[in-house]
């Protein structure tokens, strides 16, 4: 059974919906500036922030005026999630409809700004949902009407890549009709003092298979597709085919990714087929490619493993985006699926000096080709490896 994408649904520090996503590739628009939402002792350090306050991101998620405790995540993700089930035109009357959602820091932004009044007792229980990472997947499930297979992924950056999956597999296995998957994330004091711990932010701006990188640029957003199969599609909402997938729990570190790119070599091989392909049957692939030392060393290891023949053109837009962590995978896939529309090699940011451990060095000039299929990666902590593929239909 083929599972189709009939809905998209984007925002991030680039811009809101899929036409402004695609006018800031088109035109190589970065989303990075400084912290400006709330105090932070690292506003030296450049990130990707969604531009809209918390009460306009209120006002554009269109949510009811009852649900007074809201998150900057679960906003974030109730305007991707509309703008996704909105694109998708089949019925929904009598059908199962599933929500798989991905989100790694949850109610935390929440939490921050209203820590005395939680540390103290003085909170409602509305208020302590929100901190639980499936308070903003109850409350799009909630808002949207979805009661059938609601369900929520953690799975650090490859979250929501796991969340399509996954709803790839209930549409497969018979467990739903249409399934919305995607992830958010919005930006906190927690996750920008975190990765600061671990010295891998970039003082510049990322730089994917750059030389010298120096880091990763967080980023927050949230990104949803709406998956369905060849039965219930209508055929002007067919976007692509989710043609292969796969995750691979390496274990390999907490935190970095394997030198050799193995455990990302074999999640490129089994997506490749599933999807019954062969490597010289991708056209493009849209990297992870976070910007740091071990990360982009192990992808491009694990590319050159795989790719033995030809190097498919390859970027990452995380220097347009940054890093938005959970949504990073759903947003990977929505630029998958603009790249096959429009026909796209897409441009990656900050690249200046080819790496010398790698063969090849990523596009960086927006073009047009010939894009039939798109492998897109995302690497998290952890070992965990995901890698879809994007089909033309």
């Amino acid at each position: 059974m083929k599972v189709l994408i009939t809905g998209m649904g984007i925002i991030t520090a680039v811009g809101t919906g899929t036409d402004e996503t695609l006018a800031a590739l088109k035109s190589g628009r970065s989303g990075m500036d400084v912290v400006r939402r709330f105090d932070t002792a690292h506003r030296h350090i450049p990130v990707c922030e969604v531009k809209q306050s918390n009460g306009e991101l209120r006002d554009m998620s269109g949510i009811p005026s009852d649900k007074r405790y809201c998150s900057r995540t679960a906003l974030l993700g109730l305007i991707a999630a509309r703008q996704a089930m909105r694109s998708s035109h089949s019925k929904t009357a009598g059908r199962r409809i599933g929500l798989v959602n991905a989100t790694t820091t949850g109610g935390m932004d929440y939490h921050e700004v209203h820590y005395r009044k939680m540390s103290s007792g003085d909170v409602c229980a509305q208020e302590v949902e929100l901190l639980d990472c499936a308070g903003g997947t109850h409350l799009i499930a909630d808002v949207l009407g979805i009661t059938d297979n609601v369900t929520t992924v953690s799975t650090a950056c490859s979250s929501s890549a796991n969340a399509i999956l996954t709803g790839v597999r209930m549409i497969r296995n018979g467990l739903a009709d249409k399934v919305l998957a995607g992830g958010s994330d919005a930006l906190t004091r927690f996750t920008l003092n975190g990765f600061n711990t671990l010295e891998i932010l970039s003082p510049t701006g990322c730089r994917p298979f750059d030389a010298n990188r120096n880091g990763i640029t967080l980023g927050e957003g949230a990104a949803y597709v709406v998956l369905e199969s060849e039965k219930t599609a209508l055929p002007d909402d067919i976007l692509c085919e989710v043609s292969g997938y796969a995750n691979v729990s390496e274990a390999y570190h907490q935190t970095s990714s394997s030198p050799d790119g193995e455990g990302a070599a074999m999640a490129v091989r089994k997506a490749l087929s599933v999807a019954g392909l062969s490597p010289d049957d991708i056209d493009y692939i849209h990297a992870h490619g976070t910007g740091t030392q071990v990360n982009d060393l192990s992808e491009g290891r694990a590319v050159e493993s795989v790719f033995r023949n030809r190097t498919p053109p390859l970027s990452s837009t995380k220097g347009s985006t940054g890093h938005t962590l959970a949504a990073a995978g759903s947003a990977g896939a929505i630029i998958s699926v603009l790249a096959i529309r429009e026909q796209l090699l897409f441009a990656g940011a900050g690249f200046h000096r080819p790496m010398p451990e790698l063969s090849f060095q990523p596009n960086t000039l927006l073009r047009q080709a010939t894009i039939n299929h798109v492998l897109s990666n995302s690497f998290g902590f952890g070992g965990s490896n995901t890698s879809l593929i994007f089909s033309r239909y």
